[in-house]
């Protein structure tokens, strides 16, 4: 169900028989405010600017051609051309009784399914994954789960670094350790941050080192089968790792998934003769350049993109080029998702439109770059440890749950230690993951570990908690959620409010999906779980004297409520519990 798009299609109808232009925009939007309708319709005001008319007199025109009357009881001009939308309290019940009955809640698959690639987390194998790692690897999850629910095929694709320059550092260091007898899953792998900082320190320091690593870097890009088995023990190793955050994270992401850098070597030299052959990339001191035009600087000088180093070696811009290549011709994506640092930006700017001019991107593929900022401290600064160094995520997320649970120790509660356990692991982790999605993609914010587990405000604790209360009402009715089968009637303006909200979820999604922003679900469901505390104060449900039939329709929308709630965690990546 969503209104939105169903009053879009009765708009365009009334706007085309009213003879509007043909392009004009019915700018459809909620109200925002009760006394204003529910929806409002507002392109009268810039057709008329179009037709230099009246606006209100063009609103009247399509008020006389608007079929509404199987959903709103009520339509008026206010303003300079608004048209307000009231709705029928008994299409709200009948589509809230539909939801009721509805495991997707009356969510509807899209119409026209897409293939969706969607690229994220990407951690790099040599070392373990930080909290730089983080707004990747669940705003690409979210958006993957929302994707799913409607209906489109997904293709994770975690394009993990695995090749390049460092790792023959790192396999002539392992190689060492072998031969030293030392055991690589308790020694030297468990720490990946120790053993590359030890291989960096040999590299640096160490005579003839800094050599055979090199050699070790040309061997492996040369099939080298030593080199590779090394590599190979190496990759196994630091997937574990990531495997473990991932599993610890309630993220999708499997190994299944991972589609890494090294995946496309043997496309590299192909991607170059290519862009060569149509004088895309010319030799410029030794190596292959792009200049762009498109991203010339003030002075008109055209951006410079190396897809090729003077020395032979490729790129991540190569890597990248050859992954637009396969997800576009290959899987045949009609989108493409990539979830990277904000800083990254001219890069997929490069990359989309080298790829564009060489045939790499369909025409028919959306390429679409999503950016993200930066978790800060609070000092205003890139989050760090108290020393200054990275925050190793498995060590950021173990920290949340320990926090969590001294949260929980505070209150009252008669649950056992095992489900508290199990609770505080609920609540930090998804405390850290409500916490950062709520965010405007785009936006930099400030971690603050008071703020994200308080049990009050836009928190997962305080939604959770949420969920448990209303959950909380079935187990004192006595009565059975999942065989609630009542007619719903509106007729208390707190219900009307909750019942409208509880019926925008597809709307909340599609904008979700269109924009690639959690941060939208996340608000909707803190206005959910806000008007439902208005609507359970005034609405008794379970109060004595209240009928059974008014009890029942109020409970219906209690059972909304709280799978509606669920269901938006969920696709979030955030469990709920039943007790708290």
């Amino acid at each position: 169900m969503n209104i939105r798009t169903l009053l879009i299609e009765k708009a365009i109808a009334a706007m085309t028989a009213a003879g509007l232009p043909a392009d004009t925009n019915p700018a459809v939007t909620q109200s925002t405010r009760p006394q204003f309708g529910d929806y409002q319709i507002n392109g009268a005001m810039g057709a008329a600017k179009k037709m230099q008319s009246n606006p209100r007199e063009l609103a009247q025109k399509i008020i006389d051609h608007l079929d509404v009357s199987d959903i709103a009881d009520k339509t008026e001009i206010a303003g300079p051309g608004f048209i307000n939308i009231h709705l029928k309290p008994a299409f709200l019940a009948a589509s809230l009784k539909a939801a009721n009955q509805d495991d997707k809640l009356a969510v509807s698959p899209h119409s026209e399914p897409q293939k969706v690639v969607v690229d994220y987390s990407s951690p790099n194998l040599a070392k373990e994954m930080h909290v730089g790692h983080l707004r990747s690897t669940i705003i690409g999850d979210a958006v993957v789960r929302a994707l799913e629910f409607r209906g489109d095929t997904v293709v994770r694709q975690n394009h993990m670094g695995d090749w390049g320059t460092q790792f023959g550092m790192l396999i002539a260091h392992l190689e060492d350790q072998i031969n030293q007898g030392v055991d690589l899953d308790s020694v030297a792998l468990a720490d990946l941050e120790t053993f590359y900082r030890d291989a960096k320190k040999r590299f640096d320091d160490e005579q003839g080192f800094a050599d055979k690593a090199r050699d070790y870097v040309v061997k492996l890009q040369g099939g080298d089968t030593h080199c590779e088995k090394l590599w190979k023990l190496f990759i196994a190793t630091s997937v574990k790792h990531s495997e473990e955050v991932y599993k610890r994270l309630n993220v999708t992401l499997t190994p299944a998934d991972i589609m890494a850098e090294s995946a496309y070597n043997n496309e590299l030299n192909n991607i170059i003769s290519l862009l060569k052959d149509k004088n895309i990339a010319v030799e410029s001191q030794g190596a292959q350049v792009v200049f762009l035009d498109e991203l010339a600087n003030k002075d008109g000088e055209p951006s410079a993109f190396i897809v090729q180093k003077s020395g032979g070696g490729f790129l991540y811009a190569t890597t990248d080029l050859a992954a637009c290549d396969y997800r576009s011709n290959k899987l045949a994506a009609d989108r493409i998702l990539i979830f990277v640092d904000a800083r990254q930006s001219l890069h997929f700017n490069q990359v989309e439109l080298t790829a564009r001019k060489a045939g790499l991107l369909r025409d028919e593929t959306s390429y679409e770059f999503c950016p993200f900022g930066t978790m800060m401290g609070t000092d205003g600064k890139p989050f760090k440890t108290r020393t200054g160094g990275t925050v190793k995520l498995a060590d950021l997320l173990e920290e949340a749950i320990t926090r969590a649970a001294a949260k929980l120790a505070e209150r009252e509660s008669d649950i056992s230690h095992e489900e508290r356990s199990e609770i505080a692991r609920k609540v930090g982790i998804g405390a850290v993951k409500y916490a950062d999605l709520s965010k405007h993609r785009t936006s930099d914010y400030i971690f603050n570990w008071d703020s994200m587990l308080s049990f009050e405000g836009a928190t997962a604790p305080y939604l959770q908690y949420a969920y448990t209360r209303v959950r909380s009402i079935f187990r004192k009715s006595g009565i059975d959620a999942t065989t609630l089968d009542a007619d719903v009637a509106i007729t208390e303006p707190q219900e009307k409010a909750l019942a409208l909200k509880l019926l925008q979820l597809e709307e909340v999604l599609d904008q979700m999906i269109s924009e690639a922003t959690p941060h939208v679900l996340c608000g909707y469901l803190y206005e959910l779980a806000s008007l439902y505390m208005t609507f359970y104060e005034a609405c008794p449900v379970l109060k004595e004297g209240v009928a059974p039939s008014v009890r029942d329709s109020r409970l219906v929308l209690c059972n909304l409520v709280a799978d509606t709630l669920k269901t938006g965690l969920d696709l979030l990546g955030i469990e709920v519990m039943e007790q708290m």
